[in-house]
């Protein structure tokens, strides 16, 4: 198959051809949500049978997708936009917050998205790891944007005292790898702890990176 099929036009069923066809598109990420995030996982479906999940056929699945691999990487971009919204509402809601605070905030909705559904945890980490060289670059470009968040945060903590002045970026990028690790192995019930537990455990660790030994905020003027 080397392009989609293309979706009949004109309205039908009180739709235009551009709401069905975005009907269609939700019912199969929905579908494939199920069956990639849960059982039989990515590599276990077949289109067939994530057609049959969206109770719609395989001629609609190849008039919005060419492969499997194009869903994966819809739904994952689609689930990462989920936890970038949370993050970013929690932002706006904690902006007059001391830092602790707010970086608290911050994480508790990070790891509220990404865990409150388990399949999220698993395309995010698992499904998506080694698919395909597209998908990889995919996978690190939406963890570079997450490392970019921190290092904008914590330069304009720096810059309003709060945090030590330097080039966040390397500890950034470790920091991420902590994240994505903890919140699956908890979710995976590798690690004895609640949600808030390793939330608190992430908040300490980057306030550390933020406020070294031997550092001190800067005082009110």
């Amino acid at each position: 198959m080397t392009g989609r099929l293309r979706p009949p036009t004109g309205r039908y069923g009180g739709k235009t051809a551009t709401e069905r066809q975005i009907e269609r598109r939700g019912r199969f990420l929905d579908a494939a949500l199920q069956l990639f995030g849960d059982a039989p996982g990515y590599r276990g479906t077949t289109v067939a049978s994530l057609s049959e999940a969206a109770a719609l056929s395989t001629r609609q699945f190849y008039e919005e997708f060419r492969t499997l691999e194009d869903v994966l990487a819809a739904l994952h971009l689609q689930v990462n936009d989920w936890a970038e919204e949370a993050v970013l509402a929690a932002f706006a809601e904690a902006t007059d917050l001391p830092l602790a605070e707010r970086v608290t905030a911050i994480f508790r909705a990070y790891a509220g998205n990404v865990t409150g559904d388990p399949r999220r945890i698993r395309i995010t980490f698992v499904e998506i790891v080694g698919v395909s060289p597209r998908l990889e670059e995919q996978r690190l470009a939406r963890r570079a944007r997450w490392v970019e968040l921190i290092c904008a945060e914590a330069t304009a903590a720096a810059s309003r005292g709060e945090a030590a002045p330097r080039d966040y970026r390397l500890a950034a990028t470790a920091f991420i790898g902590s994240v994505n690790g903890l919140l699956h192995d908890w979710s995976a019930g590798w690690v004895e702890a609640t949600l808030d537990e390793a939330v608190d455990e992430l908040v300490r660790q980057l306030l550390g990176i933020l406020r070294p030994a031997g550092w001190s905020p800067a005082a009110p003027e």
